[in-house]
């Protein structure tokens, strides 16, 4: 175990000084160019303006640069790069046990979070460069769509995934509905992006899902799989080392998208492939995430139905800001109650 915990925490740590070492230079650069909105606030989906949050976030949005996700899969895919090209360089010393990259366990979740880091980026700089309009979320999702039903046929065709494992029932059977699942998980977990609302508060809550799922592959003798996830924990806490209040930069879609497709990716391979249960786990796991999800619908839903707001505003988080919390104290709790279902989780992961 002692091995084992050093072979997937090294990586971590080197991811994190890696992204404590680039940040100054990514923060030059963000700043230099004035990588924020010219004008802040935002429109509503129905077409109005979002009173509540333009109240609550307008002008910082014409005060802090995007694109800080850059940090984190920036350090996590230099870790992976420099730790392959190390063991390359020296195959019979110790460097060589550091290398995490394989075809069977981290190749399709770090070939994820790179397309969703260069679509997000695209995102973004298009974001910026038009007035804070940036892609259509109807091309966004269709983006999605296309990359979550790629990977769903890869799960399914290549790799034989073709059910979902039901904690105390063994498994539930799909067959090639493996591939539209897979869609609608990915889009939910795209959705839960939306998190990246206050200072602090995505890095709090997406490191504490990462680790979980480190916890749990290496439960399942998922070594590679879970090194990854820990290097990924340690790329967002460099991130989230200058992302707490007052932020010098935002996550935004670079960094979202990175990390919701990863994920994805993550709970699926730590399912059935993994012999475990992943995708139920996951409503433990990321339970904040997928509450956030779950307040927008509500949100939506209600008013279609009665014209009025069931939150005074979605998602979540900025509803308990709007009623007058503080965005310190609404993060913290993310936090605290993240990093609770992420034990929750490792301990159910250990006992089914």
């Amino acid at each position: 175990m002692t091995n084992t915990l050093v072979t997937v925490l090294t990586p971590a740590i080197v991811a994190f000084v890696i992204g404590i070492l680039i940040t100054p230079l990514i923060t030059h650069f963000l700043y230099k160019h004035k990588v924020w909105k010219k004008t802040g606030g935002k429109v509503a989906i129905g077409g109005h303006a979002a009173t509540e949050f333009n109240r609550l976030k307008g002008i910082n949005e014409t005060r802090t640069p995007r694109m800080g996700g850059i940090v984190i899969w920036s350090s996590v895919l230099l870790t992976l790069g420099g730790l392959y090209a190390l063991a390359y360089l020296f195959p019979t010393s110790i460097l060589a046990d550091l290398d995490f990259l394989s075809r069977s366990q981290t190749l399709i979740p770090a070939g994820a979070l790179l397309i969703g880091a260069l679509l997000g980026l695209l995102n973004d700089v298009y974001d910026v460069a038009h007035g804070g309009v940036g892609m259509r979320l109807s091309a966004r999702l269709g983006i999605i769509v296309v990359l979550a039903g790629t990977l769903g046929w890869w799960f399914y065709d290549k790799l034989g995934v073709t059910a979902v494992n039901i904690p105390l029932d063994g498994a539930f059977e799909l067959g090639i509905l493996i591939v539209p699942f897979f869609i609608v998980l990915t889009l939910v977990l795209y959705a839960s992006g939306v998190i990246d609302g206050i200072d602090g508060l995505s890095g709090g809550v997406f490191a504490s899902v990462f680790a979980a799922y480190a916890g749990i592959a290496i439960v399942q003798d998922q070594i590679g799989l879970a090194t990854f996830c820990a290097a990924l924990v340690g790329g967002i806490l460099a991130f989230l080392w200058f992302n707490i209040p007052p932020a010098r930069f935002w996550m935004t879609e670079t960094g979202t998208m990175a990390l919701t497709l990863a994920l994805a990716v993550v709970v699926f391979m730590t399912d059935s492939l993994g012999d475990g249960h992943g995708v139920a786990l996951m409503f433990i796991v990321a339970f904040p995430l997928l509450a956030t999800v779950a307040s927008n619908i509500l949100q939506l839903s209600y008013r279609k139905l009665t014209g009025k707001k069931l939150f005074r505003i979605a998602p979540l988080h900025h509803h308990f800001e709007a009623i007058g919390w503080s965005s310190e104290k609404v993060t913290m709790r993310y936090w605290i109650i993240s990093i609770i279902c992420a034990v929750i989780g490792v301990i159910v992961a250990t006992s089914i």
